[in-house]
């Protein structure tokens, strides 16, 4: 090769390279302690719109929002004894700090494979809302504020609890990684399309995302979306031969039709990613087209990912540990489930869950319900009986939360604990109800802030209850993560603080039009949420120790500033 040719080649690079920027964020990083985001209500002369017509939604009042005051920590002593004086206790040192992400839904809006069908007229707004667009650019948004926090007050670890990827496909899993690596992110498939020339401008524009500080070893959960079609069906031969190929994906209605992901007669349409707004191409009832739709193009990176080979993806990595909590072994046989212990000279344990339905685990409804089989709850058991034992204060970090959803509930047909699994839900917290050790449950899923106290059953030992933190999706509004503080108290308690953030958008980014498609879509479908108006919930929990973690923590921790 001649030299010119080669020195060529660098000067391509090295412009390409300096072409893509960053995305910028917001100069002022705070958390809902000191302001939240308030949707502005939507003028009542407004006409009402359907969620696809994404060009009407700022002209006629959809998705806009403000800045208001910032939420307090609501002390909850659910747990503790009805005899406790609130009034003694002080908070005396801080044993840990970390953060948790969930639901993030990286989502390739061009795959064949979608579900927009179920939601681009109403309905669903997980099968179609603009949020989908911008996921990857939210999530370096996220990121961002995440480091700007860490030099703060620094995070010990961080954690994210499953539904990476929207549609358990290599790209979307990959952007995943690859944003929080730091990596130059070119957030399309199949054709380069550029809506609007220029850099960083639409959501098709590549750009350098800033990936998480170094310092913050960050570790991995896996979720239903992660390994099923939309989280809703593991994926049969059919679907898997349709992500890789040009032609939309024709589905019935999963919901009423009792042949579930066998049925057809709907075209669940795509995005184009040449329009501004990302038009809707492709959908419809079957006998309205003449010939099938295609996408712009196939691509054979939307294929789909085994549980194994989705966990082999985080040794795929620059950040650390080195497949973010799964070991190879583990990944090559499918066992997303593991334990570790975030800083040497700290009693604290975090055990990992897969709470999941597997494919052999059918279910009435989809695949979104939690489940454990006997050989995890065995492992579960040990785990929890070796940090009993080793005097440690457990956390378990499971994408599906336990014993939130009752009989009934609007969500219970897709969101409860599975009637078909192994382990039932109460045999599940009958067994966490044997541990004082055990703090906290920690989950995403369902795409809420709540927190729910999990009493101890014995009166006597009210020690034996823990507390459920549940986080919203970066996905959806309020398109939030939380950030938790394990402080000990003075009178043997700890106090579990747990905080919401809103990532620090810039006005004028990819990552700020998300949060108005976020606002626009919680209206435009009626969304019910909790803890409105800005689905926000910061506490103080506080957890009784037994006798003998009062003693082993009594010196631990680094000094609480009042």
């Amino acid at each position: 090769m001649k030299p010119g040719f080669t020195i060529g080649i660098l000067i391509a690079v090295l412009l390409i390279t300096v072409a893509v920027g960053a995305y910028p964020i917001d100069s002022k990083v705070v958390t809902t302690l000191d302001r939240t985001v308030l949707p502005v209500a939507v003028p009542s002369t407004s006409p009402a719109i359907l969620p696809y017509e994404v060009s009407l939604y700022s002209n006629n009042g959809y998705g806009n929002w403000e800045y208001g005051d910032g939420l307090g920590y609501e002390k909850r002593l659910d747990l503790l004894s009805p005899l406790y004086n609130n009034t003694t206790g002080t908070n005396s040192g801080k044993l840990l700090r970390f953060f948790d992400m969930t639901d993030i839904h990286i989502i390739d809006e061009e795959t064949p494979a979608q579900a927009i069908y179920y939601g681009y007229m109403g309905g669903e707004s997980s099968g179609y809302s603009p949020v989908m667009l911008s996921t990857t650019q939210v999530l370096d948004a996220a990121v961002q504020t995440i480091n700007a926090l860490h030099k703060e007050e620094p995070f010990d670890f961080g954690i994210s609890l499953g539904d990476a990827a929207n549609n358990e496909q290599y790209n979307e899993i990959r952007w995943y990684i690859d944003v929080l690596d730091g990596k130059t992110i070119n957030p399309d498939s199949g054709v380069k399309d550029d809506p609007v020339p220029g850099p960083l401008n639409d959501y098709q524009d590549e750009y350098k995302a800033a990936g998480l500080n170094t310092s913050i070893p960050w570790y991995q959960v896996l979720g239903n979306h992660d390994h099923n079609w939309i989280g809703t069906n593991p994926p049969d031969d059919y679907l898997k031969t349709n992500y890789t190929g040009e032609y939309i994906l024709n589905m019935g209605n999963i919901f009423t039709d009792p042949s579930g992901i066998k049925s057809r007669g709907l075209y669940m349409g795509s995005i184009d990613g040449r329009t501004v707004y990302g038009e809707i191409i492709g959908v419809g009832n079957v006998s309205d087209f003449r010939t099938p739709p295609k996408v712009l193009a196939a691509d054979p990176d939307r294929r789909v990912l085994s549980v194994s080979e989705w966990m082999g993806e985080f040794f795929n990595t620059t950040s650390h540990p080195m497949g973010h909590g799964f070991n190879r072994s583990d990944a090559e046989a499918g066992i997303a489930y593991y334990s570790f212990e975030p800083t040497p000279d700290m009693p604290i344990k975090v055990i990992v869950l897969d709470d999941t339905q597997p494919a052999t685990d059918a279910d009435a409804g989809g695949y979104g319900h939690g489940s454990l089989d006997q050989k995890q709850f065995d492992w579960l058991v040990s785990e929890l009986d070796q940090g009993q034992a080793d005097g440690k204060l457990m956390i378990i970090a499971a994408h599906i939360p336990v014993g939130v959803e009752g009989s009934g509930s609007s969500l219970d047909e897709y969101m409860a604990w599975s009637s078909v699994a192994e382990i039932s839900e109460q045999q599940l917290l009958d067994k966490l109800h044997e541990y004082p050790n055990l703090i906290l449950w920690i989950a995403g899923h369902r795409h809420f802030n709540t927190i729910t106290p999990q009493v101890s059953p014995d009166p006597d030992h009210p020690e034996l209850g823990f507390w459920e933190v549940e986080t919203s999706s970066l996905r959806d509004f309020p398109q939030q993560f939380r950030t938790f503080d394990i402080v000990r108290n003075s009178d043997n308690t700890i106090s579990i603080f747990t905080t919401n953030v809103d990532p620090a958008v810039k006005e004028g980014t990819i990552a700020a039009q998300s949060r108005s498609y976020g606002v626009a879509a919680m209206e435009i479908f009626n969304s019910t949420l909790p803890y409105l108006p800005s689905g926000s919930y910061n506490a103080e929990l506080v957890k009784p120790l037994s006798l003998e973690m009062q003693e082993k923590i009594q010196n631990y921790g680094t000094p609480v500033i009042p």
